[in-house]
């Protein structure tokens, strides 16, 4: 399967509005692309299962409550962020980066796309004086740094059926990285949700808010 109808396969239930603005994402980012490069220009024929579905993995593992406030860092071109606004309308994403040109992109994307619950920032998540319900985000460093950037970021009261926290996507061979957590962290292999070779080794991390020092 190419284009949107990998993400209509594993995601059956998805309103009109919402495959319509699932399908406006090759345009969008094909468009942008040729101006600010925030995808590599092999990967971006490759849109729907690298970045999009990709990102909707964390859908595999929660289903965000209405009103939930995500944050996503490093979001680059709006992975994971702008995907899973699509599919949760009713919670709210906020994405930051501390590249300029990256954040101009997602502002457009989302400007061409009508999502009214997403907001971009420039700024590095250290910066952030705001607290969400979950921080996700696509391998932008290593679990141990990015946990120091994001571990004031948490509301203390979870409303979801998942404890408010991280949620992290990230592949290949995770065991030396993810020593230093032991038992807190829940990997969760995308290979058992889709069937695709490029998820062998990819994973979801979850990580407990309640369980960062």
């Amino acid at each position: 399967m190419q284009g949107a109808e990998i993400i209509f396969h594993y995601f059956p239930a998805l309103t009109p509005k919402q495959k319509e603005q699932f399908i406006q994402l090759e345009t969008v980012y094909k468009e942008w692309n040729e101006k600010i490069n925030v995808i590599s220009r092999k990967d971006i024929e490759q849109l729907y299962l690298h970045h999009v579905l990709h990102s909707l993995g964390i859908a595999k593992i929660i289903s965000f409550a209405d009103n939930t406030q995500v944050l996503d860092v490093g979001t680059g071109g709006g992975f994971p962020g702008i995907p899973l606004a699509i599919l949760f309308p009713k919670a709210h994403f906020h994405l930051v980066d501390s590249i300029g040109k990256k954040i101009t992109v997602v502002k457009e994307v989302v400007a061409a796309l009508g999502l009214q619950n997403v907001t971009a920032q420039q700024i590095r998540a250290e910066e952030l004086t705001n607290t969400f319900d979950f921080v996700v985000s696509r391998a932008v460093t290593e679990l141990t740094p990015f946990v120091v950037w994001v571990r004031k970021s948490f509301s203390p009261k979870s409303f979801n059926n998942i404890q408010n926290g991280i949620f992290y996507l990230k592949g290949g061979d995770l065991t030396q990285e993810l020593k230093p957590f032991g038992n807190k962290v829940r990997i969760n292999e995308l290979k058992e949700h889709f069937t695709e070779e490029f998820f062998e080794t990819k994973k979801v991390i979850y990580l407990s808010a309640k369980k960062i020092k």
